[in-house]
């Protein structure tokens, strides 16, 4: 077996040439049963013969973590003086000299005493994961970089441990651990959570049951974003794998346009959706200033409604908006009904009718407004 030298001057051996497979149990609040569950497969994976370790256990006086860590080897800590107190922290040479095949992490967010070599747990996990090693960690959804300002917003709360992005975007699986914001209210109320003196103060603060709700829906729609993820990386190309939906609203210069973005915009907070707007432009026609003004409009609304504008030049609308509903796996289109004569659609067809051919799996949402003499791109 090969061996590397690590930054404090010690040999540990390289297991293989592969990096190790990461698997992240995730929940919303602290107690959903996260490290409890992250023991229960340890031991299970034990028994059918996988060399697996503790790499950092954190119990928080919960009796019932504690008993579930027992039987499975844990690696002692790194104790660390500082002014006269011994801190501790994971001993990631120590894992890495013993080299299991599995090691189990709690707090991925966890940041480390001052002077250590690495910042963040995080970062010690991604040396042990190149080290070829597997390792299941633990973390709370409030802990994701992206949604440091949101979990601030509904909880009142600024979380100043994180985990990048990245990190659940590069784990191999990631699992939510899910309990009712009833069940762990009542398991806080028991004493599983916290200590007696506490309990009063975190049912008033951070675990009311309106917080618990958010932060529920924030950990399931983090997960099912990693599985539609995959499942895009698996589905053949030109197939749509949405499991989310998303609201695209194409808008003219027809002045029914900010009628739409409104429609539109109701229709995406009815499915908790992101929206979207795409205005193509032909190529070879320039906008008057009173068209380029009512544009800029429709995209000043747009960001009102939090959404992403899209600008696109293209002489073929219907292909163009084909694309951009490819691109962002869009869900739900919304459209006004076409302006062109009844000859004309007989002539050249609507774009109703081009769009139904182009995407096959999008709902068409079109939107009936009075006839006018603007001209539309």
């Amino acid at each position: 077996m090969n061996t590397k030298l690590s930054n404090s001057g010690s040999y540990y051996p390289i297991r293989s040439a592969r990096r190790g497979k990461h698997k992240i149990f995730i929940g919303m609040a602290p107690g959903v049963g996260k490290t409890y569950r992250m023991l229960e497969e340890g031991h299970a994976l034990k028994h059918e013969g996988i060399d697996v370790v503790v790499g950092l256990l954190e119990t928080h006086g919960r009796k019932e973590t504690a008993q579930k860590g027992q039987g499975l080897e844990i690696i002692p800590r790194k104790e660390i003086p500082r002014s006269g107190l011994t801190l501790t922290e994971m001993d990631t040479d120590a894992i890495l000299a013993r080299s299991p095949q599995l090691v189990l992490i709690d707090e991925l967010a966890h940041t480390n005493v001052p002077g250590q070599e690495r910042e963040k747990r995080y970062q010690d996990v991604e040396i042990i994961l190149a080290a070829g090693i597997d390792v299941y960690s633990t973390m709370n959804i409030q802990h994701l970089e992206s949604l440091n300002d949101l979990v601030a917003r509904i909880t009142g709360v600024i979380v100043r441990e994180r985990v990048p992005d990245r990190i659940l975007d590069e784990a191999n699986q990631i699992v939510v651990i899910d309990v009712t914001p009833e069940t762990l209210q009542e398991r806080l109320r028991e004493g599983k959570i916290y200590a007696q003196q506490k309990i009063q103060q975190s049912l008033d603060n951070f675990f009311q049951r309106r917080n618990l709700i958010a932060l529920r829906e924030l950990a399931l729609r983090e997960v099912a974003d990693n599985i539609e993820e995959d499942a895009i990386a698996s589905t053949p190309a030109g197939q749509f794998c949405n499991i989310h939906e998303r609201v695209l609203v194409c808008v003219s210069t027809y002045p029914n346009s900010v009628q739409l973005l409104r429609r539109g915009a109701r229709l995406a907070n009815y499915m908790n959706a992101p929206i979207f707007t795409v205005f193509v432009k032909e190529k070879d026609r320039f906008l008057t200033k009173e068209e380029s003004l009512y544009i800029e409009t429709c995209e000043k609304l747009c960001k009102e409604f939090e959404g992403t504008f899209i600008h696109f030049s293209s002489n073929d609308v219907a292909s163009a908006i084909a694309e951009v509903a490819k691109q962002y796996r869009i869900t739900q289109i919304v459209i006004g009904e076409s302006q062109r004569t009844r000859w004309q659609i007989l002539w050249k067809g609507s774009l109703t009718q081009t769009l139904v051919r182009l995407l096959k799996n999008v709902d068409l949402h079109i939107i009936a407004t009075e006839k006018n003499n603007s001209t539309q791109l």
